[in-house]
């Protein structure tokens, strides 16, 4: 497969819950209306009472020894306010745990977000103008219309980030809420109930993934985005409903298998080692004691190099919740 079609890929695979940063920078997008207003304007509001699951609601996984319980949710950054995912198991896993884990402890810390997006997102030196063809650029600012800007405006951004900004617009006016995603509703439950809250990574961590691509495919990233980024509620809309019926091949077939196929390098530094490194912390969790809830982005938890196929490699019980 060609490059873009890589890339295409790749882009589905942030928007749809494999790098919680795309979410992050949705949020701090939607709140402080970076770089336009319209993205707050166009933001629903929170629905007015929990919806209901869709039939036994999304997968769950418990790993336990003989002194520590770990459960395994899988999530999605992004999500309409009227998606239901909090069954009763879910529920009542998350209430009986003391600690709670994310990928990043932090997914709403506007203060923390925006020094990391001007010392990795921003290269005035080397302007959009410079990078993309008259074309394209005219391209740019019809889409950068959608969140009230111009392509001059985002100028001074380097392409990883215009891609990751121009992507959020269609899905909030597909009615899509940074506020609705999972992370966010359990950070806010956890810190009312007094839990402790972990992060497998940082913030940072998880901005240089993007920041750190070679520039000739993060222009190629940001080409794609413009040719596709009206598409990417219907790309999210599959991923969410298998999601919330606890699919998990049918979330193995929309968003790991053809990454795997296409991008093997992209799959191994977005799942595979970072699974790796999170089913390592995970199994030092288990060598203490108590009971914690974790929760990352779905696609981390589907195929065969998956968290929970990593941890049974290395004779770990993981069973589902039922």
């Amino acid at each position: 497969m060609t490059l873009s079609g890589r890339l295409k890929s790749t882009v589905s695979t942030l928007v749809q819950g494999a790098a919680g940063v795309a979410a992050g920078l949705a949020l701090v997008f939607a709140l402080a209306g970076v770089p336009g207003e319209a993205l707050a304007q166009a933001a629903p509001a929170p629905a007015a009472a929990a919806p209901a699951i869709q039939g036994e609601g999304p997968a769950l996984w418990v790993i336990k020894d003989a002194d520590s319980t770990l459960y395994l949710f899988g999530s999605v950054h992004v999500l309409r306010p009227t998606t239901g995912w909090a069954s009763p198991r879910v529920n009542a896993a998350f209430d009986s745990a003391s600690d709670i884990w994310f990928e990043i402890s932090n997914p709403d810390d506007q203060a923390a977000m925006m020094p990391l997006i001007q010392q990795y997102g921003l290269s005035p030196q080397t302007p959009l103008s410079t990078r993309l063809t008259a074309e394209e650029f005219a391209e740019l600012d019809v889409a950068a219309k959608t969140i009230g800007a111009s392509a001059a405006q985002l100028e001074p951004m380097k392409p990883w980030l215009v891609a990751i900004t121009l992507s959020v617009a269609p899905l909030v006016k597909a009615g899509y809420d940074p506020q609705s995603g999972v992370e966010l509703a359990l950070k806010a439950r956890a810190e009312a109930a007094g839990k402790t809250i972990h992060g497998f990574e940082t913030l940072e961590a998880q901005i240089g993934m993007l920041a750190t691509l070679p520039d000739d495919v993060q222009v190629d990233f940001l080409r794609e985005m413009l040719k596709d980024y009206k598409d990417a509620a219907t790309l999210l809309d599959a991923m969410v409903a298998a999601w919330a019926q606890g699919d998990v091949p049918a979330l193995e077939r929309l968003v790991v298998e053809d990454m795997k196929a296409d991008s093997p390098e992209l799959y191994k530094v977005l799942l595979v080692d970072r699974n790796t490194d999170w089913a390592n912390q995970i199994q030092t969790q288990l060598q203490g004691s108590g009971t914690a809830f974790i929760a990352v982005g779905a696609a981390h938890l589907a195929g065969p190099d998956s968290v929970q196929s990593i941890l049974k490699s290395r004779g770990v019980t993981v069973e589902n919740v039922e």
